[in-house]
């Protein structure tokens, strides 16, 4: 992946006239041998660079064992409507940071299919709206302007799992605009960069039509305070529109408060939770409380046993205070990781170098909690919850089986842990 710090982030925002402009009408790309009339053909040695605005990003295998191809091209930020075209093959396709957007779609032999999904992108610029001043998100370097500079650049960029014969890249504009799901938390929300690691809002984009967008500006080793420091809530709230929703869940970070004298589940937590909720309501948006999920932690006998509990509480607390949905995503936690078991729950958290990380998710656990989110989304009754993928179910005393989940491994590797909760690993 290309190195761009945090200076050459902000020039670019300073410099746009540098990129080249999507078309009016978006893009259309043909990656065959034989490009359709009026697509863009894309062959095998196109890279990526400004001029052209589109094309292959340098190889990221980083010798994991995983394959993928990495194609961006440049859009305006916010929301575009993507629909590729498949071949015969099995396809996943995940978007920017490893966000999972189709899962193992097969195509017979001799035919082709079509498949649409919705990307947020963004950059780190705070528009003067909503009632924010104009500025910049406060981004961490070098992880966010070096390992997850793809979160924050102005293109789009997708991981091909299988390949793609077509790739169309539409804008919304007026009428036509979906309804965004923002998300606002820590490293077990934030798009992990890569493998072993991986998060619930990473995968919480596989559970949802075309119909709606999410957009995840979670961030690792973060607390409602760092949110309000570094201008992300401000960020979110410049961009809201009514009919949006804010998932608000912090709680594993907020602790470390306690250690150092400088606050507490029911006192900062709790006010720092409220002026979030009262800027999003102020900008029209719908905020919603997620309690903390816990970590893996059993007792002598084999149950699960709370180590968040005063920050799910709080979290309640604060939803039924403040008269806001709220999804128990601790309590449905401890059910989930009773069912799996000790044995059971290993594989559903990361593991590097045959050690276990009690607190950070693997892709098959950040799965498991996507589910968890999407259906206390459907229990909160939130008007979202219409555009959830059909047939969609979940119980977190039956989860998926470990021993049926295929979703290829992203190529990307890193020996780095999430920022954060070192002392509770």
């Amino acid at each position: 992946m290309k190195i761009k710090p945090l200076a050459a982030l902000l020039l670019a925002l300073a410099a746009p006239a540098a990129f080249a402009a999507m078309p009016p009408e978006g893009w259309r790309f043909d990656f065959s041998a034989k490009p359709a009339k009026g697509h863009t053909a894309v062959q095998a040695g196109t890279t990526y660079d400004t001029a052209r605005g589109f094309g292959y990003e340098p190889d990221n295998n980083s010798g994991n064992g995983a394959a993928a191809t990495f194609f961006s091209a440049d859009v305006p930020e916010g929301n575009v409507a993507v629909t590729v075209t498949l071949g015969p093959g099995t396809h996943t396709i995940k978007s920017e940071v490893r966000r999972l957007m189709l899962e193992n779609v097969t195509v017979p032999a001799g035919q082709s299919v079509t498949r649409t999904f919705v990307v947020n992108t963004r950059t780190p610029a705070i528009a003067a709206a909503n009632g924010m001043k104009a500025g910049a998100v406060d981004l961490k370097a070098p992880r966010e302007t070096v390992q997850e500079a793809w979160n924050w650049d102005r293109r789009l960029t997708l991981e091909i799992h299988g390949g793609v014969d077509k790739v169309e890249i539409k804008p919304f504009t007026g009428a036509t605009a979906v309804p965004t799901i923002f998300l606002l938390g820590d490293s077990t929300v934030s798009d992990q960069p890569g493998e072993p690691y991986a998060s619930w809002g990473q995968m919480l984009t596989r559970f949802f039509k075309p119909g709606v967008a999410i957009a995840n500006h979670a961030q690792s080793g973060e607390t409602f305070r760092d949110s309000l420091a570094r201008r992300r809530i401000d960020k979110i709230v410049s961009q809201l529109r009514p009919g949006d929703v804010v998932l608000l869940q912090f709680g594993h970070n907020d602790q470390k408060q306690i250690a150092a004298g400088s606050g507490g589940p029911f006192t900062t937590y709790k006010a720092e939770l409220r002026q979030h909720v009262d800027m999003i309501r102020a900008a029209g948006g719908l905020p919603v409380v997620v309690s903390s999920m816990e970590r893996r932690r059993f007792d002598a006998e084999g149950k699960p046993y709370a180590t968040l509990a005063d920050y799910a509480m709080a979290a309640r607390q604060s939803a039924e205070e403040l008269r806001v949905p709220y999804i128990d995503l601790n309590a449905a936690s401890r059910v989930l990781y009773a069912a799996l078991g000790v044995e059971g729950s290993k594989p559903a958290f990361a593991t590097k170098d045959g050690q276990i990380d009690n607190t950070h998710h693997s892709n098959y656990g950040a799965y498991l909690l996507a589910k968890a989110v999407a259906a206390g989304i459907r229990v909160a009754k939130l008007p979202v919850a219409a555009q959830l993928v059909d047939g969609f179910a979940f119980d977190p005393a039956r989860p998926d089986p470990f021993e049926k989940f295929a979703v290829p491994a992203s190529p990307r590797y890193t020996n780095e842990r999430p920022l954060g909760d070192e002392a509770n690993r």
